[in-house]
């Protein structure tokens, strides 16, 4: 078993090595030839001829609005399904409301972009202009520059909620599992103390959960960051980098996307590999940051 484990560990630390050596030896050498910061220029993408301009700006701006709109709407959702179906639902419906929020994962990722952008994004139509109407003077709900976005509901705001429905399963599937290893001791404790079940929720199983809950959230969050087909179908233009959830956008994934008939020259091919090097990058980063906040809350 020791061995076992030690090759799994070895086989999986070896594939993410070969990734990050395959993109960095595609993408370094039209990183080399890039003539503009590819950290700030926010201008067209020139991939062709022997003047190369590019830069991430923009996909990384989209790419984390939408993820982070995501999480917004998906933790707090899966968390309260988590709790109930641990703590209050009836053995008899707890099953059933398990299965059917895990089925989501189950279903492919172009069907929620078809979703988005034939039923959720003509819905949205209505909401977006009342939110420009009324919360206006807010950043996040201005009138876009792009109004044609906006009257097809294929928007940062209509990706952001795709993307919650997508990793909503993910997220509630490990905190509800962890929820449910509550040591029984800590539960009878609370009781015995007179706490009521939210109470005991609150000072027992919150507690011991919340590292599988971030957890949850990570593993949910790499799918968002990741995501292509349904945002492909629902965002697919540039838009500016002002925080506006009411405009369009292009994400690292959907950039390379769109943009894969292109991948005739190394240059070229170079060039938007070198946005998915960033994206692996940002991965990296994300679990990161979530074992830190893990350890803290361990220790």
């Amino acid at each position: 078993m020791h061995t076992l484990a030690t090759g799994s560990g070895l086989l999986v630390s070896s594939a993410i090595g070969l990734i990050a050596v395959f993109l960095l030896i595609t993408a370094i050498p039209s990183l080399m030839k890039n003539t503009a910061n590819f950290f700030t220029y926010t201008g067209p993408w020139v991939v062709s001829g022997s003047e190369l301009k590019f830069g991430i700006p923009a996909q990384f701006y989209a790419t984390v609005l939408v993820s982070v709109i995501a999480l917004l709407i998906a933790m707090p959702v899966a968390l309260g399904i988590a709790i109930y179906v641990t703590e209050y639902a009836h053995p008899r419906l707890s099953g059933p409301i398990s299965s059917v929020v895990d089925l989501l994962a189950a279903v492919p990722s172009i069907v929620y972009g078809l979703w988005g952008i034939l039923v959720l994004g003509p819905a949205m139509v209505g909401i977006n202009q009342w939110l420009v109407d009324n919360l206006g003077f807010l950043p996040f709900f201005r009138e876009p520059q792009n109004a044609a976005n906006m009257s097809t509901g294929g928007t940062l705001l209509t990706a952001g909620i795709v993307l919650a429905v997508m990793i909503l399963p993910v997220i509630t599937a490990v905190t509800r599992e962890v929820f449910s290893q509550t040591p029984v001791a800590q539960r009878e404790a609370a009781l015995a103390l007179g706490a009521t079940k939210w109470e005991v929720v609150k000072t027992a199983v919150l507690p011991f959960g919340f590292s599988g809950y971030i957890s949850g959230s990570m593993l949910g969050l790499g799918r968002a960051l990741g995501e292509t087909m349904a945002l492909l179908l629902i965002i697919s233009t540039v838009g500016p980098i002002n925080f506006n959830l009411m405009e369009s956008g292009q994400t690292f994934a959907t950039v390379i996307a769109n943009n894969a008939s292109e991948f005739d020259s190394p240059a070229k091919t170079g060039a938007y590999i070198s946005a998915g090097l960033v994206l692996f990058v940002l991965t990296f980063i994300v679990n990161a940051a979530a074992r830190a906040v893990i350890a803290r809350k361990g220790a």
